[in-house]
Order: C-alpha cells, then sequence, then structure tokens
C-alpha cells in the first residue's frame, strides 16, 4: 500500500491493523460459552457496525491501485472471523446440550404413576377393617346374593305376609311379581342362607349392599351397606353378644367407648334390643352442661348404632335348627351410617357422587 496514502481511515485497513482486529475477534469468539454470549460476539466482530465492517467501508477512500490489496486482505479477515463463529456454534452447541441432558437426566428404571393416583372407596375399606376384626376372632365372612327370593328375605326371618316390611312403600320387588323375588332389604338372608347350609357351629359376619325404597337425600339412599354378625352355637346367650359388640364398637372408634342396649321388637330375635354408642366426640360430657353443647349426640350422650338379640327359636326352626339344642345372636348395622359416625360426614350423597377426591380424602381413615 503506497506510502502517501494519507487519507482519513487508511490507518484501519493496514495489515497489521486488520490482523488485530482478527485476532481479537477470534479471542472473544473462544470466550464465548454459551449462544447468548456467543451472538454478543458475533455483533462486536461481524456485525454491521463490528470494526472489520467499518474498516470495509474506508476501502473507497483508498487511491485505486491500493483498493485490491485492501479489499483481499479485509475478505480474507472476515473470512477468518465467519469460520470461527461457525466452528464455536457447533462446540457451544453441543456443550450446552450435554449440560441440559445431565441436568435433565431422567432414571428410566424409577417406577412412575402413568395413571392418576385412585384410592379405595371409604366403604370399601371400611367393609375390609370390619371383615379384619371379625376374621380376628375366628369368625368367616359370608355372602349372598343381592337378588334374594322373597322367602329368605321375610319368611325365613319371621317376617309375616302381613308386615309393613313387604309392602312396595319399602320393598323393591322385582318383576313378574310371580317369581317372587325382591332386591335384599338387608344382608340377614345371607344368615338364613348360612344357617340351611351350614352344620353348627356357625360364626359369620356378612357385610354387603341392600335395598329400600328410600329418597335420595342427606340421610337416605335407595341403595346403601349393612353388616350383620351371626353366631350359633351351644349355650350362647345376652352376655357373648354384649361382649361382641363392645370389642366391634372399640375397633371402630376406640378403645374405652362403651355401648348400651334398649328393648326393642325385632320378628327375627327375641329378646331383641337396640345399640347405642356412647358419644364418641363427648364421651356423655355434654348431658346437662349447657356451657358444653354436643352437635354430634345432641347433648344426649348416646347415638343409635343399630338392632341386636338373641335369634328367635323360630328363625332356628325355619333354617333346621333345633332350637332346643342351640342358640345364638345376631346384630346388624348400617356401614354407611358407621363411616359416618368415624369420620363426622354430614351428607350421606358424598358416597355415591364417585368424586376420587372425597375418596382421597378419607384414604387411610377407613382401613
Amino acid at each position: 500500500m503506497s506510502a502517501e496514502n494519507s487519507q482519513p481511515g487508511a490507518d484501519a485497513l493496514r495489515p497489521e491493523a486488520i490482523e488485530q482486529l482478527v485476532t481479537d475477534a477470534l479471542a472473544a469468539i473462544a470466550a464465548a460459552d454459551s449462544t447468548a454470549a456467543l451472538k454478543d460476539a458475533r455483533l462486536a466482530h461481524a456485525g454491521d457496525r463490528s470494526p472489520l465492517a467499518l474498516a470495509n467501508r474506508t476501502i473507497g477512500s483508498l487511491a485505486p491501485a491500493d483498493r485490491k490489496q485492501a479489499g483481499q486482505l479485509l475478505g480474507a479477515a472476515r473470512g477468518r472471523v465467519q469460520q470461527a463463529l461457525a466452528a464455536r456454534a457447533e462446540q457451544v452447541e453441543a456443550e450446552e446440550l450435554t449440560r441440559t441432558l445431565a441436568q435433565e437426566a431422567v432414571d428410566v428404571t424409577l417406577p412412575v404413576d402413568l395413571h392418576p393416583t385412585g384410592a379405595i372407596h371409604p366403604i370399601t375399606g371400611l367393609i375390609d377393617l370390619i371383615s379384619d376384626v371379625f376374621v380376628g376372632m375366628g369368625w368367616e365372612v359370608a355372602e349372598g346374593p343381592e337378588l334374594e327370593a322373597e322367602w329368605l328375605n321375610f319368611d325365613a326371618l319371621n317376617i309375616g305376609p302381613d308386615h309393613p316390611a313387604r309392602g312396595e312403600s319399602d320393598t323393591l320387588f322385582v318383576e313378574p311379581l310371580s317369581n317372587h323375588l325382591v332386591m335384599r332389604t338387608h344382608t340377614s338372608p345371607v344368615q338364613a342362607r348360612a344357617m340351611l347350609t351350614r352344620e353348627p357351629p356357625i360364626y359369620i359376619v356378612c357385610p354387603g349392599k341392600v335395598y329400600r325404597a328410600d329418597e335420595f337425600d342427606a340421610t337416605h339412599l335407595p341403595v346403601f351397606h349393612q353388616v350383620e354378625g351371626l353366631a350359633i352355637d351351644k349355650g350362647i346367650s345376652l352376655a357373648h353378644l354384649r361382649g361382641t359388640l363392645d370389642h366391634f364398637a372399640q375397633a371402630m372408634f376406640g378403645a374405652g367407648l362403651r355401648t348400651r342396649m334398649r328393648p326393642h321388637y325385632f320378628p327375627f330375635t327375641e329378646p331383641s334390643a337396640e345399640v347405642d354408642l356412647e358419644c364418641f366426640v363427648c364421651r356423655g360430657e355434654s348431658v346437662g352442661n349447657p356451657d358444653q353443647p354436643c352437635r354430634t349426640c345432641k347433648s344426649e350422650g348416646w347415638i343409635e348404632w343399630g338392632g341386636c338379640g338373641v335369634v328367635n327359636p323360630r328363625v332356628l326352626r325355619a333354617c333346621g335348627i333345633d332350637p332346643d339344642v342351640y342358640s345364638g345372636f345376631a346384630f346388624g348395622m348400617g356401614i354407611d351410617r358407621t363411616l359416618m359416625f368415624r369420620n363426622n360426614a354430614a351428607d350421606l350423597r358424598d358416597l355415591v357422587e364417585g368424586d376420587a377426591r372425597f375418596s382421597r380424602m378419607l384414604k387411610g381413615v377407613a382401613r
């Protein structure tokens, strides 16, 4: 390049100046350790406002004889910078991918939930718990059909033809009526089937669905659940029934909970009684104490739970068991009501809405 070239900008086109610009650019590119940093280096050293770009604009100020040499030098310099940028871009991309894979590594051997987590329905969990209580006492769990013969549902249990429970206002009869089939109104037919097919001694518990012609509201369901127990053996008395119910109540509601029996009438037991639980919230302390009212028992101290009694000899005789040799006791409680008591639930309809959140909320409580 001619020495007489002293126009403004000519110094930037000297070979040593161009080489210095390339050196600075390569150093910045090599130092870029991320896509963002490399983008900044590209703008600073290869962009429209970079020193090499600005130097390229001054070529027109040179003498015609010097323009070719200056153009070749700048072209080669800018080419080296572009090659360095491309090579570094590949390296940065590979390095970032390696870091991302390391940070987001997934152990494919770990278990994974492929579906939303469900929950055992609280009624099912409570049935399992009740069954465990009686199996632990040496009893058996018995089951029977939900579509039942009218004779087993009523007649075998000393419920006569004129009993109000046999009316269509209470019982769901299945057409044709001449077949005398009903949706069982209690799980007592399971007890009748057991007495007809087994030899004493008999100790069974019968949980399951039952059907009534009831309204669907907060305290009534047309389909609900009962658990009934039956013990047939020699020398069975009301004292054995009381001890069994005390054990059952404490397994459901906590140690030390008391029960009481009030005389009642049931066709299939004689004598019969209603079973009440000591209020498991106030433990009777709210009785006569207006300063500490209890909404659970309405400050009465007791809550009705179910029915029980000594098996009526007519029932034993109808099922082929000699009442002069054997005696027994039976009891029945609502599983839905027991669940509501245990968990302070207010609306029976929550049990049948099918909302998994309700089941998850009571998960581990019913069992």
